[in-house]
């Protein structure tokens, strides 16, 4: 059963296009990426980050949204782009993915804390993490959700993640020149160490 909401996305996605562009987590560090392995892409809407992930070759992805409408588009242009992506209409937060089930994680645009837990669980051993969402900082809060539930404090996301091993770390804030750089999100890569995080263990 869908959580309450799902109309409201797939209204919302039915006059949405694609774009070619994935999230910028995503294209500033791809060398992290492994050169094989599954991969999930958590709340993917549209299927940016998917279709970017499909076509790099040698990872099998998987695609996970509640919005049906976003899944049924994500199929066609994957079909379109001959692109091999499992996409599933699936409430993520009632039915997160199980332990030492994912190589890679992506969450862009999509902040639910109670996650955490399960998508550090869901991580093998030797996994990375890529994570994108809104500040409650932003100098821009025309774009992203209006409830501030839904967007991190000041550091949130390096707390959040604080067991795995950081990679990367960009978050701006109203420092500086803000006219300039990343300022309405914060973005993070992250290991799961294996010494740290023995599979049995998991």
């Amino acid at each position: 059963m869908m959580r309450k909401g799902a109309d409201r996305w797939d209204e919302r996605y039915r006059s949405a296009t694609v774009t070619a562009r994935p999230a910028q987590v995503l294209l500033e560090n791809r060398h992290l990426l492994p050169p094989q392995g599954r991969v999930l892409d958590l709340a993917c809407g549209l299927g940016r980050n998917s279709l970017f992930l499909a076509e790099r070759g040698g990872l099998r992805v998987s695609a996970w949204d509640f919005s049906r409408v976003a899944i049924d588009k994500l199929r066609e242009t994957a079909c379109a782009r001959d692109l091999d992506i499992s996409a599933e209409v699936r409430d993520v937060v009632a039915d997160p993915p199980p332990p030492r089930s994912f190589d890679v994680i992506v969450v862009t645009r999509f902040l639910d804390r109670s996650l955490v837990p399960h998508l550090l669980s869901a991580l093998l051993p030797g996994g990375v993490i890529f994570y994108q969402t809104f500040l409650l900082e932003a100098i821009d809060k025309t774009i992203g959700p209006q409830d501030p539930v839904f967007r991190l404090a000041r550091n949130e996301l390096l707390e959040l993640f604080r067991p795995l091993c950081l990679l990367f770390y960009r978050e701006e804030g109203r420092v500086g020149d803000i006219s300039e750089g990343f300022r309405n999100e914060a973005m993070l890569v992250a290991w799961k160490d294996p010494g740290r995080h023995p599979a049995a263990a998991v």
